[in-house]
């Protein structure tokens, strides 16, 4: 859990759904059969008769709703033979009940982003939708039925052996995740921890029904579980519905089995060694560290993460800065018995692994003792602003509850956060020396070809003793509840034109100031600058000056930026290419304003350190050189150059694999300042920005940053005009690859604007969009020939052109009949057409998820971006829908045969030929 917050943190593409908590105090009376048991900090426990817990985080600021039910079983409870049956299980319970077959459909048809989730200690059920009491006590009833009613029937598990494989076969393509599942299992002797979730293939292939329905009457049961409901929802009625569900099963008389297994202490390091064809060298290290609940592991985790933190950590400068290496990675696995550590180094094919490895396990266990003071508060500051940002997302909230749940107790979710505020350096230095120790570690090397230091014996702590007196803080009220609607949406933004000094052009924005849990705010900035003649030749320069932009300034290196983001409580994401540049930013109110005031420092000062530039082409190099062996990537780039019809020298050109590393490798820091300086400027500037902040000031900060900067050259939007393409099916070999990947592309003459858009739109959903559609019922339900397969429509706002896509990710032996079956159902659409149910379903499920992405600030944000270049509101949002609502079948289907034409899609397929 620790490290996952400083993830979080550093993902600027990831939604906040933010909010504030209602009070815990209960001014109802609780129904028959719940009792209260605590509250923290706006979560409140209560448990009913059967056991059952039920954790409440009410957020009446967000018209959204997440309910995520967790059972307390994972793979560490497999017995020999039974590997994977708790993944297995959590396919089987969508497969549904007597009552509701096909779960996954009927989630599709309301409109609830839904899944399930496996791992070592836990399985959970989640959905997130918007706020409805109908849609919530729908989807409660169903987490009811599935505990008890599953039907586990042999023709299910038939059906889904192929998916479940499928999905096997998918991680068995990861070179990581081979090594990663390899070092596991030489690092632990006796404890489950060391066998992957996914299991044996053997054991999940032979699965015997009648034992997986016990496992399934074992564990699935309301004394083995929680259930979360956060967001916004009423808490008087919707805990008196769950009362009314969920005490009507009894609780079970079975004792759940006890577990003894202790992994004992480690007598030495080992080195284990995987050698598959494709990808590039990987040195690991992985050492066993206490439980989450331990108070050892807070301060363990930290100097973990700070051992491998970018750029600031020990192993990235003797490493990456020192080119045996092209990034690093570390990580401290928060787990409810003593779990692991895991360090790892990526190459290039050229760097020496055996160098790297040395060189990565000495500076873990000799040099470890260096990390400063300031080295842990960088990480502490990134752990709590991503503890922060968790807090302050429902649908976040809920996950980390759920994770907390399994590793023990809800309540090390808000622990965890007091331990971490409070840990000292030498706290830090001590758990490092007593852990990260050669006897302690288990060394992986992939290849596309020592004095004893024992670490002490872990225990699992008793969590209940050490959480029985815990409060937390002191909880913080309410924000106002906030209308999604587009009317609503419209008029709460403030749209202007702000014109710059100086003549150096405008800056369009669109400001949605409302209230948000946390103070938080999300923004964008783009930058938009010369014209496709002019840019001839400046794809590749484009993308690395965008992507190297934060990597240091006249004034500033790279770690002092990303130190005073940190400071901010700021994600910060510039991306872009040889057309412009954007800048995401996610922050606390307060702090918009001197975010945006570096920001646009760095897009006028950045100054592209060599070093980093070397580090970048390195990087680069190597996932071009990962991707020339992905079924996936080899098959997505072979179509792409087929449909493509620019000269290389253009910006939309689609490059080859070698092109791009020959363009890369040939990338200098003469090039990068030479395209800043010609093209980063004021002139054609866009922002907006949803959440928590001052409207004037934000203004004001624009100006004041733009202020004095050279106008860039005019902008002119790279056309993509439609142009007709002879269809063609390629074959890529993908040697050694247990997964294939297969795709198919057809052309269109359409524009977003025209009147047979929103029945098109419409017709993809029912074809292959969603988990009711045409391809998902028959390819994945019925044939069970992947694990997903999907249709993807694109279509323009700014000409006549668009593209209709399906794809599936399957096994190489089933590649024809994939083919053949994709081909049926597309002669059946033609032929029989959808059904006026099929519409009108999909009608419903479309509009419910319309609805939950106007809920969310990170979309507001980037649609507010769209509309202002586009000279739109979120009227035109309102459009589509009422357009949706009036749709018939018949207009569906008459749009379907104008378009569709199976015959014209060009196609790849990347696989093993070998196993064709």
């Amino acid at each position: 859990m620790l490290t996952a917050f400083k993830s979080v943190a550093k993902q600027a593409h990831y939604l906040s759904l933010i909010g504030i908590f209602l009070s815990p105090t209960i001014v109802y009376a609780l129904p028959a059969g719940v009792e209260q048991i605590t509250s923290v900090e706006g979560v409140t426990e209560y448990r009913l008769k059967n056991g059952l817990k039920v954790l409440f985080a009410p957020d009446a600021s967000r018209p959204n709703t997440t309910v995520n039910m967790t059972y307390l079983v994972g793979s560490r409870h497999e017995n020999y033979g039974q590997t994977g049956m708790a993944h297995l299980l959590e396919h089987m319970l969508f497969r549904g009940t007597p009552s509701m077959p096909n779960a996954l459909g009927e989630f599709s048809k309301r409109g609830l982003a839904a899944n399930g989730t496996t791992s070592l200690d836990r399985t959970n059920y989640y959905a997130t939708f918007a706020a409805n009491p109908e849609t919530l006590n729908w989807y409660l009833d169903w987490q009811a039925d599935v505990m008890v009613n599953a039907s586990i029937a042999k023709a299910d598990l038939d059906a889904e052996m192929t998916v479940v494989r499928n999905e096997m076969e998918r991680g068995e393509n990861s070179p990581f995740r081979v090594l990663m599942q390899t070092m596991q299992s030489a690092a632990y002797q006796w404890h489950n921890y060391g066998k992957s979730t996914i299991g044996a293939r053997s054991d999940v292939e032979q699965v015997d029904i009648e034992q997986l329905r016990a496992f399934y009457r074992l564990y699935y049961q309301p004394d083995n579980a929680v259930l979360i409901v956060s967001g916004q929802f009423d808490e008087e009625q919707t805990l008196a519905h769950i009362a009314k569900q969920f005490n009507a099963i009894p609780k079970p008389e079975r004792e759940l089995p006890p577990e003894y297994t202790e992994e004992p202490v480690q007598h030495g390091s080992k080195t284990v060694m995987v050698r598959r064809q494709g990808g590039s060298p990987i040195v690991a290290a992985q050492y066993h560290i206490p439980a989450e609940a331990d108070p050892q592991f807070t301060p363990l985790s930290l100097g973990i993460s700070a051992l491998g933190d970018t750029p600031s950590g020990l192993l990235y400068k003797n490493l990456v800065e020192k080119n045996l290496a092209t990034s690093v990675f570390s990580y401290a696995a928060g787990l409810r018995q003593p779990g692991y550590a895991l360090f790892l180094a990526e190459l290039k094919d050229d760097m020496d692994p055996q160098q790297a490895l040395t060189t990565l396990n000495q500076t873990i266990e000799e040099q470890n003792q260096a990390l400063s003071q300031e080295d842990l508060d960088r990480i502490r500051n990134q752990w709590l602003n991503g503890w922060s940002q968790t807090y302050a997302d429902p649908a976040s909230l809920a996950a980390a509850l759920s994770e907390s749940a399994a590793t023990g107790d809800w309540r090390l979710f808000f622990w965890a956060r007091d331990q971490v505020e409070s840990v000292q350096l030498d706290q830090v230095k001590t758990a490092l020396k007593t852990w990260l120790v050669a006897d302690n570690r288990t060394n992986g090397i992939y290849e596309p070809t020592s004095a004893l230091a024992r670490a002490p014996k872990a225990n699992t702590p008793n969590v209940a003793a050490l959480l029985s007196d815990y409060k937390g803080k002191t909880h913080q009220n309410l924000a106002d509840a906030f209308d999604p609607s587009p009317n609503n949406i419209d008029h709460s933004t403030q749209r202007e034109i702000i014109e710059l000094d100086d003549q150096l052009g405008i800056v369009r924005v669109a400001l949605l100031p409302k209230p948000t849990r946390g103070d938080r705010v999300h923004a964008n900035l783009a930058i938009r600058f010369g014209d496709p003649d002019s840019l001839k030749g400046s794809r590749t320069i484009g993308s690395a000056t965008a992507s190297l932009l934060a990597h240091g300034t006249k004034k500033y290196s790279r770690q002092q930026i990303e130190d005073r983001f940190t400071e901010l409580q700021a994600s910060v994401f510039f991306s872009g290419g040889p057309n412009g540049v954007n800048v995401d930013i996610e922050t606390v109110g307060n702090n918009l304003a001197p975010t945006l005031d570096l920001v646009l420092e760095i897009l006028r000062e950045a100054n592209f350190p060599e070093s980093e530039l070397n580090k970048y082409k390195a990087q680069r190099l190597t996932q071009i050189n990962n991707a020339k062996a992905e079924p996936s990537a080899l098959a997505n780039l072979t179509l792409s150059r087929h449909l493509n019809p620019w000269p290389k020298d253009d910006i939309r050109y689609t490059p080859t694999f070698e092109e791009s590393a020959q363009y890369v490798q040939s990338l200098s820091q003469a090039d990068l300042l030479a395209f800043h300086e010609r093209f980063y400027g004021a002139g054609d500037i866009r922002f907006s920005a949803t959440g928590s902040f001052d409207s004037e000031t934000i203004k004001q900060q624009l100006k004041k940053g733009l202020k004095g900067w050279k106008r860039a050259p005019d902008y002119k939007r790279a056309a993509d005009p439609y142009h007709a393409v002879k269809a063609e099916h390629f074959t890529i070999n993908t040697p050694d690859k247990a997964n294939a990947f297969y795709i198919e592309t057809l052309p269109l003459k359409l524009q977003d604007s025209e009147p047979d858009f929103v029945p098109l739109y419409l017709a993809n959903y029912l074809l292959g969009q969603s988990e009711t559609s045409r391809l998902w019922n028959r390819v994945r339900v019925s044939e069970g020939l992947s694990y997903d397969v999907r249709s993807r429509l694109q279509v323009s706002s700014y000409e006549p052109s668009a593209s209709w896509t399906i794809y599936a990710i399957h096994a190489p032996e089933n590649s024809a009949k994939l083919q053949a079956v994709i081909q049926e159902e597309l002669a059946t659409v033609l032929k029989e057409g959808f059904s006026e149910q099929e519409v009108q379903e999909g009608i419903h499920a479309l509009l419910r998820y319309r609805q939950l992405a106007r809920s969310n600030d990170a979309v507001l944000t980037s649609t507010w971006q769209s509309y202002l270049d586009l000279e739109r509101t979120f009227a035109w949002s309102a459009h589509i829908d009422e357009a949706l609502q009036k749709l018939t079948a018949k207009e569906v289907n008459a749009v379907v045969k104008k378009y569709l034409q199976p015959t014209a899609f060009s196609s790849a397929l990347g696989a093993d030929q070998s196993k064709q």
